[in-house]
């Protein structure tokens, strides 16, 4: 068990937090979606509460070549200010860190707030450079990541740093680390896992370390045809992993060996072309024609899945049933998703297109746990040790004597 913000004294200090900021902005640089900034507040809050002043870290979309005005955090710094109700400073060195943010840092009061500029504007940030982390640690007493979206990466701001202060989680790493971890380590049962999305070989890991846990599995998405096909169904145009197929019949058998209930698409919705007005209709699963590709689930799969959701405990849902962005192929995700939000059940959503699909279909409400953390939320499933969460001090454990 990681330590936390309870577990240290923050009183007088300054505390530097790694956020996930990577926010979506319109072509005015206006923020569209500000759930990740929402999700920082308690971590924020608690820490101005126990008497804390805070420098906030985060990275921005992926600028290329050093310092760029499209992926400024100026926006965050505004919204967040407004969300706070109190000034949140933002210090604007293109460098990150200089002489002169380093003055605003020694200056800082407890209650006051600054946020840095993006951290990739340094390059080295993603190569995880120590002499970055210094830098970086140099202006606090205490380092915070509360950034499970970008715990996956071993990044100065991430895992670097943490060499060099005390080092604990905020409220939101925390709550990922209990709901993710507790769902694979220790589940109320029955445990069911829903994947699906595209590609199978970005699942595949996922999947060998899931039959392990879950008590059933639901493949849905793109990534059911080579499923299909490895059992020796006729899945026309569909989306296909060739090289997949034979490590997918494997793992078919490995749910036999294990006990576990595997359960693939019976009917599809197919369509001529990846297009929202291409003409589709229902087809059985195991005789998909040549010239047509499944886009979505079909009616029977939908009632299978439904009734696997209902019996269920404890379920983590990754990965879209179809192309749920064209409303004509959504219908199968809409349900799953639906079926969840009225399940009694545990329901955590492993961030990405499945997160997305709740927010769009307006059931984010009804969820246990939304991830933050899309890559993150994989790479803890495949049972990963998260180079961000790795660094963390851990709880001492009493011993008997």
């Amino acid at each position: 068990m990681k330590k936390t913000i309870r577990d240290i004294d923050v009183d007088g200090k300054r505390v530097i937090v790694r956020c996930d900021f990577n926010v979506p902005q319109d072509e005015n640089g206006l923020i569209t979606d500000d759930t990740r900034i929402q999700a920082a507040l308690p971590t924020i809050h608690y820490l101005l509460e126990q008497g804390a002043s805070i420098l906030l870290l985060s990275h921005l979309g992926r600028p290329k070549d050093g310092p760029d005005p499209v992926f400024t955090l100026a926006p965050v710094a505004k919204r967040l200010a407004a969300l706070l109700e109190r000034e949140v400073a933002f210090l604007a060195s293109p460098s990150v860190v200089d002489d002169g943010v380093k003055k605003s840092a020694e200056a800082l009061l407890p209650g006051q707030i600054v946020l840095l500029e993006n951290v990739r504007f340094r390059k080295e940030e993603t190569k995880n450079d120590s002499g970055f982390s210094k830098d970086l640690a140099s202006l606090a007493d205490i380092y915070v990541n509360d950034a499970f979206g970008s715990a996956h990466r071993a990044h100065a701001s991430t895992a670097g740093i943490a060499e060099f202060l005390p080092s604990v989680s905020g409220f939101l790493m925390e709550k990922e680390i209990r709901f993710l971890g507790n769902a694979v380590e220790n589940p109320d049962r029955p445990f069911l896992a829903i994947l699906g999305g595209a590609k199978v070989s970005d699942k595949i890991p996922v999947i060998d370390h899931l039959l392990d846990k879950v008590d059933s599995l639901i493949i849905g998405g793109g990534m059911a045809f080579t499923f299909l096909k490895a059992k020796g169904y006729e899945i026309g145009g569909s989306l296909l992993e060739s090289e997949m197929v034979e490590l997918a019949g494997q793992l078919m058998q490995k749910a036999i060996d294990k006990g576990v209930t595997l359960i693939l698409p019976v009917d599809v919705m197919a369509a001529t072309a990846f297009d929202k007005d291409a003409p589709a209709q229902i087809y059985s699963a195991d005789h998909i024609p040549q010239d047509r590709m499944g886009l979505d689930i079909g009616p029977e799969t939908i009632k299978s899945f439904i009734e696997e959701i209902s019996n269920a405990k404890t379920i983590v849902w990754n990965g879209p049933m179809g192309v749920f962005e064209m409303p004509r192929f959504a219908q199968g995700t809409l349900s799953v998703a639906t079926a969840l939000a009225q399940s009694k059940a545990t329901t955590i959503i492993g961030g990405g297109d499945s997160a997305a699909a709740v927010q769009q279909f307006g059931l984010a409400e009804q969820m246990t746990h939304i991830s933050t953390g899309g890559g993150a939320s994989l790479e803890y499933l495949e049972g990963k040790t998260l180079p961000g969460v790795a660094v963390l001090q851990d709880v001492e454990t009493k011993t008997g004597g």
